[in-house]
């Protein structure tokens, strides 16, 4: 049984098909572009279709049910894109910013800010530009330009640490640009902390989930909340209400020791009052890179994660045939040469957690189809 297997991982590295710059778009006459907006394109990656606005993870309800900050990180559009084709040779974005804060001191503004943009290449996603945020919270650029004639599919990825307020896609006249079929499969839903949101990817398409998003070409839901995936019932009450695939609970690192059998517990069994077959999977936390030397850090995860086994077995005992665990002590390697600080992955981490998560998830997902 899956609960019972550790899954490990090997490094993988993915080599761009093509780097284009994303330059700062200076084309004055507006007749030669046509413009699409979130209103002629689906937004993807949102669980609640309810919401007052496309960009927003949690609906307008979700305010006076969550505390101030959790409702405050779900405007953040981690983990929502577009994706579309278009035979254009020429891409441009124009997208305006909620918060003015455009970069944080451990992560870039193309991660907190910016856009990045994959296209379908080979029947593989493949970087080909990211969007760069200037200095104010109005943005134009030009994603690409000059590309051979040829329809192709694209995903363009929102920012991870802010939120939108509008957004356009244009294209030269003469072009089409079309909504990409919405998929059929249920989505995956994942619930966690600052990592699970994308602290510190350099850009949106690196987070884990995006990462695991592309190779599955499942939908995924980001319901990373930075410093606060705090186990919380109300939040899992909300979470409740989609009907996903499959659960992935990551926020032990935002959970005090102390406190994650009774959060845990509770959250997993408010789950099950409405989905008593959909598979869950517990996801340990991470090992601190610094814990070699540090012992009160070392500490801090080894108990967190010592706690969260003893849930998952206590769970099973009770007769939970679909609760999935997934040990996640070198998820991160044992180099020490993937995080920003100890904790939050780099690029290379969350592609080596992509790594190490996909087996695990690949499995339950088609055990369960």
């Amino acid at each position: 049984m899956l609960f019972s297997r550790f899954f490990l991982f090997t490094a993988a590295f993915l080599l761009p098909l093509i780097a284009v710059r994303a330059n700062e778009a200076t084309d004055a006459d507006q007749d030669n572009w046509l413009w699409f907006s979130e209103t002629d394109l689906h937004v993807r990656g949102q669980g609640w279709q309810e919401a007052s606005s496309p960009f927003t993870r949690l609906p307008d309800r979700a305010q006076e049910l969550v505390r101030p900050p959790v409702w405050n990180l779900s405007r953040d559009s981690a983990g929502l894109y577009l994706q579309f084709t278009t035979d254009a040779p020429t891409l441009r974005v124009r997208w305006t910013l909620l918060k003015e804060r455009l970069a944080m001191n451990h992560m870039p503004a193309t991660g907190v800010s910016g856009l990045d943009l994959y296209v379908r290449h080979e029947n593989k996603w493949r970087f080909l530009a990211v969007g760069r945020p200037g200095n104010d919270v109005a943005n134009d650029r030009t994603l690409f330009k000059d590309l051979p004639a040829e329809t192709r599919e694209f995903r363009l990825y929102f920012p991870l640490y802010n939120g939108i307020k509008s957004i356009e896609i244009g294209i030269p006249t003469g072009y089409t640009l079309e909504d990409s079929p919405q998929s059929d499969l249920k989505p995956v839903v994942l619930y966690g902390t600052s990592i699970l949101q994308g602290g510190c990817a350099s850009r949106p398409g690196m987070a884990y989930p995006a990462i695991l998003g592309r190779r599955f070409d499942d939908p995924l839901i980001n319901l990373g909340f930075s410093g606060n995936g705090r186990g919380e019932p109300e939040v899992a009450e909300l979470i409740a209400e989609l009907d996903p695939s499959l659960f992935v609970l990551d926020p032990l690192p935002n959970i005090a020791p102390s406190e994650v059998s009774e959060k845990l517990t509770n959250f997993v069994k408010i789950l099950r009052e409405k989905h008593p077959e959909t598979p869950i999977l517990l996801v340990e936390s991470v090992a601190y890179t610094t814990s070699f030397l540090i012992p009160s850090r070392a500490n801090r995860y080894q108990t967190s994660n010592a706690r969260l086994r003893e849930v998952f077995e206590q769970l099973i005992e009770e007769g939970d045939e679909n609760l999935y665990y997934f040990q996640s002590e070198n998820l991160l390697g044992e180099d020490g040469e993937d995080t920003v600080d100890g904790t939050h992955p780099t690029d290379l981490g969350f592609l080596r957690m992509a790594d190490g998560l996909e087996p695990a998830i690949r499995e339950i997902l088609n055990t369960h189809r």
